[in-house]
């Protein structure tokens, strides 16, 4: 199998490859030693320190250029340095640049809740900021907690059972806060953490790829739902809120959902009593060719939760926003107490919510979303000649969201042994050729930034095409 790419780059990428320089595993140099970094080996990781960006590309204190193949972790919308982007902030800056939203507000931060309830699915129109997507997460756990209580004290039952528990599917990730990470069911981000979590009731992982014994493509909806739904019939006395990301499980390594599933799921949460509390931290803002995933199948969750493109990738910032009836159970008199018992410091933070709104503005005026499908279309064909690689299982996603799972035996569905890094030395070889990305195990995540050119998408493909065919070459 040959990939197209040659060993000259193209012409918007005019360095040579980036050369990776490994530390010592036993004693990394001082000078790294002040900021550790999140889910990296401190002992020997490879120092990339960028300077500068714009558009599509990073480029390094050493001058090398970079794609940023996985938009500065799922987040870059618009490309770097967007002048109406750019130009939003600093205007904000001379006006004010921090205030509290406890009791008050700025102006541009109500405009921005007015803005995001324009966009969303539905009704959902009461929004409350915090500052990453865990911490929206957390706020809508502890709103759907507060919202089933406070309804139990409207209308008591001797016979009712508190509502306090979460159902979360197999392989979850909803973030590392405490709360997020009691949702999450992938081994190396949560067990550790088991003593000072709580457990969920644990659904499955309604995965397109492989498949439970008997069941295909025709009728995994079905079985999945009714998994969840024999869970629901079991516990809805108890439970809260069905928690869940919508199509595609990120972090999970790019699991894809059947077709149909959210809308039967958003059913059984009616059929039972239940909220459902969809986390579009990762696929909201255009990602999956909607503005919301949940756009696809015409649901409105009674919660959802949003953050990294939020700002296109400029500042902090997420929310979490709730339909009326959710919002109405907190409203009353201020001795009674019923006030969200939940507020962050930045959350609203006027900079950041002018970022917020500039982006919107600029979905509106360019009709980003409009594009998405194309592009996706785009890419998968610049990535066909890789999907009949004997250690390519899958290549699957929604939009600009795409996994690439390498096995080792692709018959079979075998994975490779976890400690072979399989995926790291890819994305590693990836990265040398001139496209940043990162792995989730050995799923290869493609996630470009949405304005990514026809000919950027292709540099992305071939890179990686022919990162996975030098790094598999001799694979036993």
């Amino acid at each position: 199998m040959t990939s197209r790419i040659t060993d000259k780059p193209p012409q918007f990428l005019s360095n040579p490859p980036l050369t990776l320089e490994k530390n010592s595993v036993s004693v990394p140099p001082e000078s790294q030693n002040f900021h550790w970094h999140g889910f990296t080996q401190m002992a020997d990781f490879q120092n990339i320190v960028i300077e500068r960006a714009e558009g599509c590309w990073l480029t390094t204190t050493s001058g090398q250029r970079l794609f940023d193949g996985v938009a500065s972790l799922w987040c870059n919308v618009h490309g770097h340095r967007n002048p109406k982007m750019d130009e939003a902030i600093r205007a904000q800056l001379d006006r004010v640049s921090h205030i509290t939203t406890l009791g008050m507000s700025a102006d541009i931060t109500d405009q921005l809740a007015e803005r995001l309830a324009e966009v969303t699915p539905g009704d959902l129109k009461h929004v409350f900021f915090s500052s990453d997507g865990s911490s929206a997460v957390e706020a809508a756990l502890k709103m759907a907690l507060q919202y089933w209580h406070l309804k139990n004290q409207t209308t008591p039952s001797s016979t009712s059972t508190a509502k306090t528990r979460y159902l979360a599917l197999s392989s979850a990730y909803h973030g590392d806060t405490t709360g997020a990470v009691s949702l999450g069911g992938i081994k190396y981000f949560h067990q550790l953490f088991a003593p000072i979590v709580f457990t969920p009731v644990r659904g499955p992982l309604p995965c397109s790829y492989r498949l439970p014994d008997g069941i295909r493509d025709a009728t995994a909806c079905d079985y999945y739902a009714h998994e969840i739904e024999s869970l629901l019939k079991q516990h809805h006395a108890e439970l809260a809120a069905v928690v869940m990301e919508p199509l595609v499980q990120g972090a999970a390594g790019m699991i894809t959902h059947p077709a149909g599933l959210l809308a039967r799921i958003r059913e059984l949460c009616d059929q039972y009593n239940v909220l459902m509390i969809v986390d579009e931290v990762a696929t909201g803002f255009g990602r999956t060719g909607r503005m919301f995933a949940c756009d696809h199948e015409g649901v409105t969750p009674d919660i959802l939760c949003m953050g990294k493109g939020i700002t296109a990738g400029y500042l902090p910032m997420a929310a979490t926003i709730a339909r009326p009836h959710v919002f109405e159970a907190f409203l009353g008199k201020s001795s009674e107490r019923k006030q969200f018992y939940h507020g962050h410091t930045f959350g609203g933070n006027p900079l950041a919510a002018a970022a917020a709104v500039a982006s919107l503005d600029l979905f509106r005026d360019t009709q980003l979303t409009e594009t998405i499908d194309a592009k996706s279309q785009f890419l998968r064909e610049c990535l066909a000649p890789i999907a009949d690689h004997p250690h390519v299982g899958d290549v699957r996603g929604r939009g600009l969201m795409v996994g690439i799972e390498l096995v080792a035996d692709r018959n079979r569905k075998t994975p490779f042994d976890s400690d072979r890094l399989i995926g790291r030395n890819v994305c590693e070889r990836a990265t040398e050729l001139g496209a940043w990305i990162r792995p989730l195990g050995d799923v290869i995540v493609l996630m470009p930034p949405l304005v990514a050119s026809n000919e950027e998408l292709r540099f992305l493909a071939d890179t990686v095409t022919r990162a996975i065919e030098e790094v598999l070459a001799d694979i036993d």
